[in-house]
């Protein structure tokens, strides 16, 4: 008589929340060890990761960004591979190119050399600072996590991460990102200055050479685990309607915007950062120990979410308003439950 097979049952959600909780401080506790204060920044990273998603961090430089993402591949075994984007950068150098190599036969044939893209975490530094015919090498990986040149179309390895920078300051010489690309990051992430007691820590450490020791808490396997973990979140109708009304907040034409939204914006955020503040939202509930979303997950990251996907107009540039101050007066105004 043969055998019956049976299946591992699944463990309980709250057993897989408590989990995930659990490895998601660990991650973030031991980035801190590295990265002196940026609390806010380390989890908008870690959360994007998680979810699939990329994240665009805007700060001057010196503020640890690239040691994040060294970091971050330590801790959760990623390779990782950094590109300093410049003026004359090609997306050859990005993508990789076809080149010509002999057998030993001596018969020619092409090659394909793989670029620097072929990783799991991409640092695209000063990502402004290319052209944006270099730039667009970047659109179908970061949608699709998939190369496609000379006809053949090559998937990367998941997870598969971008992080780009840019500085806020010095602008001569960039060209600034377009809409479609800046759509494609999931998190636009202001790196804050840090404090007094921060900044006399760096030099503390800068000074005396402390090595830090990071540990390797995840791999690539078990972060796609963590994702479908995320699928089983329960994202209530109210939840939905409340990020779907959250966006429409954002368009002028909208009947949930604002006076100042009205008059300052030209176009507001699209369908990408709706689905966007699920995803963060479900992350943020697990990270907390909870296996349904609530109002105030869609809220958290929200700022990071839809202040670069909002267009200002005329009027909006010229009285320098600030996209951020608009996001938090919708939030603000915006009624959890439909009026």
């Amino acid at each position: 008589m043969s055998a019956i097979p049976t299946t591992l049952e699944s463990p309980p959600p709250e057993v897989e929340a408590a989990r995930f909780k659990q490895q998601f401080s660990e991650a973030r506790e031991a980035i801190g060890r590295v990265i002196v204060g940026q609390q806010r920044v380390v989890e908008a990273v870690l959360t994007a990761v998680f979810c699939g998603g990329n994240v665009l961090l805007e700060g001057v430089p010196g503020l640890g960004k690239t040691e994040l993402v060294k970091a971050l591949s330590r801790v959760l075994d990623l390779e990782f591979r950094r590109i300093q984007f410049t003026p004359d950068l090609m997306p050859a150098d990005i993508i990789g190119t076809n080149i010509m190599t002999s057998d030993e036969g001596g018969r020619y044939r092409f090659e394909f050399r793989r670029g620097p893209i072929f990783t799991q975490l991409l640092l695209a530094d000063e990502i402004n600072r290319a052209s944006p015919k270099t730039q667009s090498a970047l659109l179908e990986t970061m949608q699709e996590g998939s190369v496609t040149t000379g006809g053949t179309c090559y998937q990367l390895v998941q997870p598969f991460f971008v992080l780009a920078t840019q500085n806020p300051i010095e602008q001569e010489g960039t060209y600034p990102l377009p809409e479609a690309q800046l759509d494609r990051f999931m998190f636009k992430v202001e790196v804050p200055f840090l404090s007094r007691a921060e900044l006399n820590e760096v030099v503390s450490r800068t000074i005396l050479r402390k090595h830090v020791d990071l540990p390797q808490l995840l791999t690539g396997a078990r972060i796609l685990e963590l994702r479908s973990t995320l699928e089983k979140v329960v994202v209530a109708d109210p939840m939905r309607d409340y990020a779907c009304r959250l966006v429409l907040a954002t368009h002028p034409t909208s009947e949930f915007a604002g006076e100042r939204v009205k008059g300052f914006v030209r176009w507001g955020a699209s369908p990408r950062a709706a689905q966007a503040l699920i995803r963060a939202a479900r992350v943020r509930a697990l990270s907390v120990g909870r296996v349904h979303v609530a109002f105030e997950d869609i809220r958290h990251f929200a700022p990071e979410v839809l202040q670069h996907r909002m267009l200002l107009n005329y009027d909006g540039q010229a009285e320098n308003i600030r996209v951020a101050e608009l996001v938090s007066e919708a939030l603000a105004a915006l009624p959890e439950t439909p009026v």
